[in-house]
């Protein structure tokens, strides 16, 4: 039964986050197979982070800044080489091959919900290992992660869905930049993340209570974040299906006379045909030399 208890609660923070998404993309609503396609790839996406995070810390003992010998920067190292660096690019790929040939995927706020489906996928899975491991402190592990781990996760996928909607609706200009921030970002913010938690355990008590206090607002701050894009992108989808529908009813609308009298060609005087010219009785009674 405690094994029941700590999957059910390790999937349900997952599950809730991917449904709250799925409920503000108000516009349009993605179907619900699409989005569980979404999830299963995040499932997927574990076993390539699993391959990509071997090559990510063979590289790590060549950094020596990086090393794990360096107490600090160590920490920050596996932060990104072991966990953000592996999983985002992983969670990327899996994205991107749900969306690059779907049809449904057709409005901004679309990116930000297939790449929370992904995300939380991953981020399902990973809680379930994590509560399992720990069955013994289930329940304050199991609130912290709902809290923060899992909510993480969805933060960076907004950030992902965000960047790569732009790269694909937004300015041409800038669509490989897009591109590359749809990556970025997440890895930057995850990054962060973890290491502000992998530095707890080396440093002084002080330097703890200072991290726990830049760890709470660095979560605060990409909640506000997160929620400030998907506003963003709801709005631009918003105005663009006013336009589409405008130009719906502008389509099925019969011209009115006065608009056919408009479209209709008006041929210059010069190109009309010629009138014969008219003989009166008169003309006609005088003989013709």
């Amino acid at each position: 039964m405690q094994y029941v208890i700590a999957v059910f609660s390790a999937l349900l923070p997952a599950f809730f986050l991917v449904g709250y998404v799925w409920f503000r993309d108000k516009n349009k609503r993605e179907p619900i197979r699409e989005v569980l396609r979404g999830v299963w790839n995040g499932v997927l996406s574990i076993v390539l982070a699993l391959i990509i995070v071997t090559p990510c810390t063979w590289l790590q003992q060549f950094l020596p800044f990086f090393a794990e010998g360096n107490v600090i920067w160590g920490a920050v190292g596996t932060a990104f080489l072991s966990a953000a660096i592996p999983e985002e690019i992983a969670k990327f790929v899996m994205f991107r091959s749900l969306v690059k040939e779907n049809r449904y995927f057709d409005e901004r706020m679309d990116g930000i919900v297939y790449a929370a489906a992904v995300s939380m996928g991953f981020a399902g899975v990973e809680n379930v290992l994590y509560l399992l491991d720990n069955l013994d402190a289930l329940l304050g592990v199991g609130l912290i992660r709902a809290l923060f781990s899992v909510p993480g996760h969805f933060f960076y996928a907004v950030f992902m869905g965000y960047f790569y909607s732009l790269a694909c609706f937004g300015d041409k200009r800038r669509k490989v930049l897009n591109y590359v921030l749809a990556l970025l970002v997440p890895i930057l913010l995850h990054g962060i993340f973890d290491s502000l938690l992998f530095v707890m355990p080396h440093i002084t008590t002080i330097g703890v209570f200072l991290a726990l206090i830049l760890f709470v607002a660095f979560n605060i701050w990409i909640n506000v974040m997160a929620h400030k894009r998907m506003r963003i992108v709801l709005e631009a989808d918003k105005v663009m299906l006013e336009e589409q529908r405008a130009e719906e009813v502008l389509e099925e609308t019969p011209p009115s006379e006065e608009v056919r009298q408009l479209e209709e060609p008006q041929l210059s005087k010069e190109f009309l045909p010629l009138e014969e010219p008219r003989i009166s009785e008169e003309t006609k009674d005088v003989p013709r030399n």
